[in-house]
């Protein structure tokens, strides 16, 4: 590499710092992100409950779906070819349109179905990069499956697969002028890479003198913090970070580097990690920022969403629905109705009906507890009664189905109306003349018991009606459902209860008092 030119990562974090006032004059910040690699305090205290409560249910089920279902692994490929799409437009090294994305996702890489208007680059440049990218990924899930340790060889090795049809980088000379100069490949960087941001202030990431040093030095402290059981979540969302203010490469960190937090969750039987484009700016970078400055929990919660996402949607599938003739649906159908029968299913259903009734209950006392504290703090302003029907009262658990089902259509998910549910109705009357109703519920997601769901909605009325009227009256509060494994204590899951229950109630009121 020429003398004086400096090697500039496509990926910079683009978002714009502010400019520090200094000696009453408006000066470009200097930001200084790399310091020597370190397993802060901070992230072991993180919170993953968001996650934590539907894992269970999915290590349950994921055997099931990988011994038997087709559909399991063509969601797989999907999740593979996402990945691969998103991280090359991610780091600009091509634009695809979003519709062709989808198609491309669903489909597979077959250059036919993209012209030369929905991509800027050529279309066969664009295919090398995505077939470099899913040689990558391909290669994380083959070093799973063999057990290989992670070490710096394999991390050059996957530099080189991901920049393989990448010839050159951009850089700037010592005037500041941009020209393009070699990539090293499976090489870490001779020179630095600090890129000016809009502003004039400054990114410092690791010294080339340090970055070999340094990549052992995380190494190791990845092996210390998976042989001390650190949440898997934690250690890659840690990783991530650390990989990245070191960018050891001149090219190619985040490719690398996302694929890195892949492989440390797909050892732990989770998810790829992938990073869509309207996501980039607002909650990637930014989370990677506020880790910067000692905040990690912004970056393992859209971490610990990302999975939630992913294993939300691999709990809906089912085994039999990609069964290729009637003989192999009948040997299916037979294993499940002798499991249906069998003396342990049962013992199983028990099991799930005490965790069921359990959670329920707790929801009805954080409930009860909340009511009562806006009793006080309300002060007679507003009258605030609660109903209940639990999962175990058959009378009146067919109320509000009609609820359930749009809130699970616009979430995403198969409400399983077969299995017991129960419901708790806030309602909060202004004068006698408004009333408002905040419902939530305790029902089952995907085709088996394994998963319970904490649903909310909310219901805007000018008079008292019946239940099983003005559906269409239910109000676009945006209550995300909170997922919660029927596998283990219930005890365990009050922390995402509590948190549940709190955050529909604070909407809730939030949205009446837009409307006062």
């Amino acid at each position: 590499m020429e003398e004086g030119v400096v090697a500039a990562d496509v990926c910079v974090r683009e978002k714009e710092f502010r400019l520090e006032r200094n000696k009453g004059n408006m000066e470009p910040q200097i930001n200084r992100i790399w310091k020597p690699i370190e397993f802060q305090e901070a992230w072991l205290k993180c919170d993953t409950s968001v996650l934590d409560g539907v894992t269970d249910a999915w290590y349950a089920r994921r055997e099931e779906l990988q011994s038997s279902s087709n559909a399991f692994s063509d969601f797989m490929n999907q999740l593979k070819r996402e990945h691969a799409i998103e991280t090359g437009v991610i780091e600009r090294l091509y634009d695809l349109d979003r519709g062709v994305t989808e198609t491309l996702i669903r489909k597979g890489f077959i250059d036919t179905q993209v012209t030369h208007l929905q991509t800027d680059v050529a279309v066969p440049k664009l295919f090398g990069h995505l077939k470099d990218h899913m040689d990558a990924i391909d290669f994380v899930f083959d070093m799973v499956n063999e057990n290989r340790p992670l070490s710096i060889g394999f991390i050059h090795e996957l530099h080189q697969l991901v920049t393989r049809n990448q010839t050159t980088t951009e850089a700037r000379d010592q005037f500041g002028n941009k020209t393009e100069v070699e990539l090293l490949k499976g090489r870490f960087k001779t020179t630095e890479n600090n890129p000016t941001r809009p502003d004039g202030s400054k990114v410092y990431y690791c010294p080339p003198i340090n970055v070999q040093d340094e990549v052992e030095n995380l190494v190791t402290l990845y092996n210390e913090a998976t042989e001390n059981k650190v949440h898997p979540v934690v250690i890659a969302a840690w990783f991530h970070h650390a990989f990245s203010t070191i960018h050891p490469y001149q090219d190619g960190n985040g490719r690398v580097d996302r694929l890195l937090s892949s492989l440390i969750l797909i050892k732990h039987g989770l998810f790829p990690f992938t990073v869509r484009r309207e996501e980039a700016k607002d909650l990637y970078i930014d989370a990677l920022e506020k880790a910067d400055s000692g905040n990690p929990q912004p970056l393992v919660s859209y971490f610990c969403e990302t999975q939630r996402e992913h294993i939300e949607k691999a709990l809906n599938l089912r085994e039999a629905t990609t069964a290729s003739s009637l003989d192999e649906v009948a040997r299916l159908f037979s294993g499940k109705l002798e499991e249906w029968q069998s003396k342990t299913r049962k013992e199983h259903e028990a099991k799930v009906a005490l965790i069921r009734n359990e959670v329920f209950e707790l929801c009805l006392t954080e409930v009860n507890s909340a009511v009562e504290s806006l009793r006080e703090k309300i002060n007679g302003g507003a009258e605030l009664e609660v109903k209940s029907c639990s999962p175990k009262d058959g009378l009146e658990q067919h109320f509000y189905y009609g609820q359930i089902i749009k809130y699970a259509k616009r979430h995403g998910y198969y409400f399983n109306r077969h299995l017991p549910k129960g419901w708790i109705m806030v309602t909060i009357s202004l004068n006698h003349v408004k009333w408002y109703r905040l419902g939530m519920t305790v029902h089952h997601q995907g085709s088996d018991d394994g998963t319970l769901v904490l649903g909310a909605f909310l219901e805007d009325t000018t008079t008292k009606v019946d239940h099983n009227e003005r559906i269409d009256a239910t109000l676009p509060l945006e209550i995300r459902p909170v997922l919660i494994s029927t596998i283990g204590e219930a005890s365990s899951k009050g922390s995402i209860i509590s948190k549940f229950v709190e955050h529909a109630l604070t909407l809730t009121l939030g949205h009446i008092a837009s409307e006062l």
